[in-house]
């Protein structure tokens, strides 16, 4: 009976020993919250197997290399109705990424632009740039994405009277058709080494240059690198030239044959996704800019600085460490926003894939986790590389 009452005296107080010590609760929460965790995933996943089970709907990737059957109006590789469909969500994640990455261009330009005239000493500019980014920034992006399609270029001419530039451009309400290179292995190579050559061309000029104000010294050995491979490029660009051949757009019958063709779906679709974003990045540029001391400024022209040069060279490399991790945010937006292309027909990763995809097979769980994970792959990669990009760029903290 003693023994008893010993063990019990016991217990209660390595239980109140336990109970009131901070770490031990934390733990024990935590461990409470995994747990309901694990048992809702569990419940989800049973009720999600239950549910297939009733419907007849075989689980699984079986369907990645079953034929599509269906054709996509623009794709940057090789596709057709007899494609898998691993082909046509492929199709649809490159015209994503085309999309997002010029869109994330234009939007950095048309932001940068308007931030600056923001800020510009001109009444006339500055009220300009007000009224763009006070507009653009409260309409719906979905609105400016019908506008720039259905107003603006849906309401282009027909075919045969499509406006024409140059005898060789053609506009009409079915796209804007240009010239297309006609290409084989001789001109892929020449294409690759000018293309090479500007980039080395571009790197050793920068990478001079800054090595040069480091040391505090006079050089040109990077001026005549740049040199160099300036001459190498326009070397291959003529050699590229002669034995380049053209494709040209002609109308026969009730459309174009020939050429290249840029869809009014992915035309209207940056358009929109580039204004759009470009009003909220000139904000951002705008207040980076003005998170600066004036005392920068005012120091940069009295030591002869012009207000470009000012801007440039001072006020612009001190602002980015403001400007970066809200520019971020925004190219997530740009990326994620793309998936509204699906209201205009243009054929991204949501509505190939998501979409009609989907509506063939009814693998719905699969298509939308793979959906999903792309978009998070992405928005993962572009902060990891404005991550990287900001750490370089940082030249000191507050």
């Amino acid at each position: 009976m003693l023994y008893g009452i010993k063990v019990g005296s016991f217990m209660r107080r390595l239980f109140a020993n336990l109970w009131f010590n901070q770490k031990f609760r934390l733990i024990l929460v935590q461990l409470i919250l995994l747990g309901l965790v694990v048992f809702a995933g569990y419940f989800i996943w049973q009720n999600l197997q239950d549910n297939l089970k009733q419907r007849g709907i075989a689980a699984g990737f079986d369907f990645w290399h079953e034929t599509a059957g269906f054709g996509i109006i623009m794709h940057l590789i090789d596709y057709s109705q007899n494609s898998t469909y691993g082909r046509a969500f492929l199709v649809g994640l490159l015209n994503t990424l085309l999309v997002s990455g010029l869109g994330i261009f234009f939007a950095t330009l048309i932001g940068f632009i308007v931030g600056v005239a923001r800020l510009s000493s001109n009444w006339l500019i500055a009220k300009c740039a007000i009224c763009y980014i006070e507009s653009i920034r409260n309409i719906p992006l979905l609105l400016q994405i019908f506008f720039w399609y259905f107003v603006v270029l849906r309401a282009a001419p027909l075919p045969r009277d499509s406006i024409i530039l140059a005898d060789a451009i053609f506009i009409n309400k079915r796209g804007i058709y240009l010239p297309a290179p006609i290409s084989n292995s001789m001109t892929l190579w020449f294409g690759l080494c000018a293309l090479m050559c500007v980039l080395l061309g571009i790197i050793f000029f920068l990478k001079g240059k800054r090595y040069c104000l480091q040391q505090g010294v006079k050089c040109s050995w990077h001026i005549w690198a740049g040199t160099l491979f300036c001459f190498l490029t326009v070397v291959f660009t003529l050699i590229l030239t002669k034995t380049l051949s053209w494709s040209f757009p002609s109308l026969q019958g009730l459309n174009f044959q020939g050429g290249m063709t840029i869809l009014p779906e992915f035309l209207g679709l940056l358009i929109a996704l580039a204004t759009y974003t470009a009003a909220f990045i000139a904000e951002i540029v705008r207040m980076g800019i003005l998170s600066v001391p004036k005392g920068q400024n005012e120091a940069a022209l009295a030591l002869g600085f012009t207000k470009r040069q000012s801007l440039r060279l001072i006020l612009i490399p001190q602002a980015l460490r403001v400007i970066l991790p809200p520019l971020t945010n925004q190219y997530l937006n740009l990326t994620k926003n793309s998936s509204l292309a699906a209201a205009i027909a243009y054929p991204d990763l949501v509505s190939v894939f998501a979409g009609t995809v989907l509506n063939q097979t009814g693998q719905a769980v699969e298509i939308i986790a793979i959906t999903m994970g792309v978009y998070l792959f992405i928005s993962l990669t572009i902060s990891l590389l404005m991550l990287l990009y900001e750490k370089k760029t940082q030249w000191g903290k507050r």
